[in-house]
C-alpha cells in the first residue's frame, strides 16, 4: 500500500489541513497479500477519537495490512476536538468532513465515487462521527461502523463546559443534525440506507451509549449488526480487532 501525507488548504476551516491516505498497490512486498483487481478502489473514511489525530490508526493498528487485499483506499482526516461538528465558537468541521473533504479526495485521487463503494468508520468520537455521516447522508454510503462510539451526544453535551461549550454553545443539541437519535428517525424511510455495524466492550465506559443506540436503530428499521465484546474496555486491542473484522464485512465478504 502507498501511504500519502496530504496537506491542502481548507476553505471550510480557513487553514491548511492534514489528511493521511492509504492507496492500493499491485505489489505489496513480502508477507502482504495484494489485491489483483484493476477497478477503481473503494473508499473508507476512517475517523479518529477525541485524543488523537489522522496518524493514529496507522500507529495503533495494522489497518494498512488489513486493507491490502481488498482494493480499498483509506482516508484519515484530522478534526481536533470538534466531534465532527460545526463549532459555535470555532471552526466548521462538519462542513469540512461531510462536504469539502470528499470533494477534494475525488479531485486528488482515482477512487470510486459510487455510494455502494464508499464507507465510513471510527472509534469513540470518531464512531459518533461515522454514525453522524451515515445517518445524515444515508444515500452516500454503502456501510458505516462505530467502535466504542460516543453516540449519545445529547447527554454528553449537557455538560456545557470546556470543549462542549465551544462546540455547542448555549444551543440545544436535541433535535438537530448532531442528535443521532433524531436523525435515525428523520431518515428512517430513506430509499437507500447503509448497513450499520456498532460494537462496544461490556466494560467500556461508553457501553451505556451502545445499549441505548442499537435498539433505537433497530426500532427505526436500520440494518444494524451489533457486537458486544465481554470485558473489553476503551482500548486499541479491541479496535484493532474490530477494524480487521469490519473491512471484509463492509466489502460484502
Amino acid at each position: 500500500m502507498a501511504l500519502l501525507h496530504v496537506n491542502f488548504f481548507s476553505r471550510a476551516l480557513n487553514v491548511a489541513s492534514s489528511v493521511d491516505v492509504i492507496l492500493p498497490e499491485n505489489a505489496q512486498g513480502i508477507g502482504v497479500e495484494a489485491s489483483a483487481k484493476e477497478a477503481l478502489p473503494k473508499v473508507l473514511y476512517l475517523l479518529h477519537g477525541y485524543s488523537d489525530d489522522q496518524t493514529i490508526w496507522q500507529r495503533r493498528t495494522s489497518v494498512e495490512r488489513y486493507a491490502a487485499s481488498h482494493n480499498l483506499a483509506i482516508i484519515m482526516p484530522a478534526v481536533n476536538h470538534s466531534f465532527y461538528c460545526n463549532e459555535v465558537h470555532g471552526e466548521k468541521y462538519w462542513d469540512y468532513v461531510s462536504e469539502e473533504l470528499p470533494a477534494q479526495m475525488q479531485r486528488f485521487f482515482r477512487i470510486s465515487d459510487k455510494p455502494e463503494d464508499t464507507f465510513v468508520a471510527g472509534l469513540s468520537m470518531g464512531g459518533y462521527g461515522a454514525m453522524k455521516l451515515a445517518l445524515n447522508h444515508p444515500e452516500r454510503f454503502g456501510a458505516a461502523a462505530s467502535f466504542s462510539g460516543a453516540v449519545d451526544i445529547v447527554t454528553m453535551a449537557q455538560r456545557k463546559k470546556g470543549d462542549w461549550d465551544r462546540i455547542f454553545g448555549r444551543s440545544a443539541v436535541r433535535g438537530t443534525d448532531c442528535d443521532l437519535f433524531h436523525m435515525m428517525k428523520v431518515n428512517a424511510e430513506a430509499e437507500n440506507k447503509p448497513r450499520l455495524y456498532v460494537s462496544c466492550g461490556t466494560a467500556d465506559y461508553l457501553f451505556g451509549h451502545h445499549q441505548k443506540f442499537v435498539p433505537a436503530l433497530k426500532k427505526h428499521g436500520w440494518d444494524v449488526t451489533s457486537h458486544e465484546e465481554p470485558d473489553a474496555v476503551h482500548a486499541w486491542s479491541f479496535w484493532d480487532q474490530e477494524i480487521a473484522k469490519v473491512i471484509p464485512w463492509m466489502m460484502g465478504e
